[in-house]
Parts: structure tokens; sequence; C-alpha cells
């Protein structure tokens, strides 16, 4: 939901509010990309990263194209204009001195650290750590098991997990409730996690993504087979990311 509001209010900035679909055509597309790679700034003032520049055009182009399918209009002009490509960063991940550090450092919001060393420990990404209900748990004799529908790739996902990752799911709710209740995304979140590693005495510049990168680094350590990796991060093909 961010990313398509982000999108809009991009384009709210670049056209205004008042814009008919008879205005947009292959130059108007250009010029918007043009915008979003030179122009446009994020809410602190800074320019937009290559890959949010990618995923707003990415939305823009996909509205354009749902137009067409509802026969809004008849062509997109999109079709001649290439998406901005992303440019790979480097992938930060924490080492298992520093989850350790982690795990004795205060957050701000217990909820948000619970939710991160999870990932950590599971590998699961925030779309599937924000919206896992109880009825997702289940346990098996001694053991644990979370059963789910990814939210990315839709797939049925089964996943055992260890008593320590169980630990930071809390005390059990109802079937329909969510496990991480309270967990958003938010620029206080953001800012929140920052704080958390910086008392923790890491530098680096750390999202909730990394937790899941955190993982594979540490299965791969461990001697975990790369194949089994893949399963265990939920993809379907080994180039999947």
């Amino acid at each position: 939901y961010g990313n398509w509001d982000s999108s809009l209010k991009h384009l709210i900035n670049f056209a205004g509010e008042k814009i008919t679909f008879r205005e947009i055509d292959t130059g108007f597309c250009e010029r918007f990309k043009e915008y979003l790679t030179s122009k446009a700034k994020t809410s602190s003032g800074k320019n937009l990263s290559s890959s949010s520049v990618s995923s707003y055009f990415s939305k823009f182009r996909a509205c354009l194209k749902k137009a067409v399918k509802e026969k809004v209009i008849l062509s997109n002009p999109c079709d001649e204009v290439s998406t901005p490509r992303a440019v790979e960063n480097k992938r930060e991940y924490l080492t298992m001195d520093e989850l350790k550090a982690l795990v004795k450092t205060e957050c701000r919001y217990e909820v948000l650290k619970r939710a991160f060393l999870f990932s950590c420990l599971t590998g699961l990404r925030w779309s599937d750590i924000q919206k896992l209900q109880w009825s997702e748990v289940q346990q098996s004799n001694d053991e644990w098991r979370i059963v789910f529908h990814q939210k990315k790739t839709k797939g049925l996902q089964y996943l055992d997990i260890s008593d320590q990752a169980r630990s930071y799911l809390g005390e059990p709710g109802k079937a329909n409730e969510r496990v991480f209740t309270g967990l958003n995304y938010s620029s206080y979140m953001n800012v929140a996690l920052q704080q958390w590693m910086l008392r923790a005495g890491i530098t680096k510049s750390i999202t909730f993504h990394c937790a899941r990168h955190s993982f594979a680094v540490l299965q791969l350590t461990l001697g975990t087979e790369i194949y089994t990796l893949s399963k265990l991060l939920g993809h379907s093909e080994l180039r999947d990311r």
C-alpha cells in the first residue's frame, strides 16, 4: 500500500490532481520518468533511490495497462517507455555476535524487536510476519510449525521453527488475531529500528529486510545447502530472491 500511495503522491506533484487520460501520451510518460529520476524527493528531502524510481514508475505503468484492459483507453502510452532499472545495492546482514547484542538491547517497540529477531531466525519477509495469525501457528508434540500463504508469491509454505523462534511469538491469542499486534510499517518504526541498532553498537544501515539476509548468511555459514536454503526462504526457483 505504501508504494502505491507514494506513487500517487509523486504523480500528483508532477502533474497536479486534474489530469485526463487524453493528456497522458508517450511524452508525458517520459517526462514523469525523468521527474522521478532527477527531481522527485523523499519526505526527508533526498533524491529517490533507483529501486523506488523503478517501483513507482512500474505502478504508473500498471495503472495504464489496467485502463487498456478495462477499455478506458485503446493503448498503453507507456509501452514505448522503458522502466528505470534498479541498481543493486550492498546487502547488509548481521553477524551472530551482533544478533546476540540486539537480544540484550532494549528497543522502543517491543513488538518490533520480537518480529525482527523472529525474521532473523526464520527468514520470513516483513509482509508475511506482519499478517501472521495464530491460526497459522501449529504445535505437534514438542515441535512448532507455521503454515501460511506467502503474500508475495501466494504459495503455501510449511515452515518448522525452533523453540527460540517460537518464544518471540509471545502468548497465544485468538485464531484470527495477528501474532505481532501493533507491528506496522511507519517512519516511527523505521527510526526505532535504527536507534535500536545504534544502542547495540551496530552502525550498519539496517532495514527490516536485512533480517532475512542475516538468516540466509547464517544458514550458509552453518553449512545449509543452497537448495535447502532456497526452500526455507520460500523461493519457487533458485534464482528468486
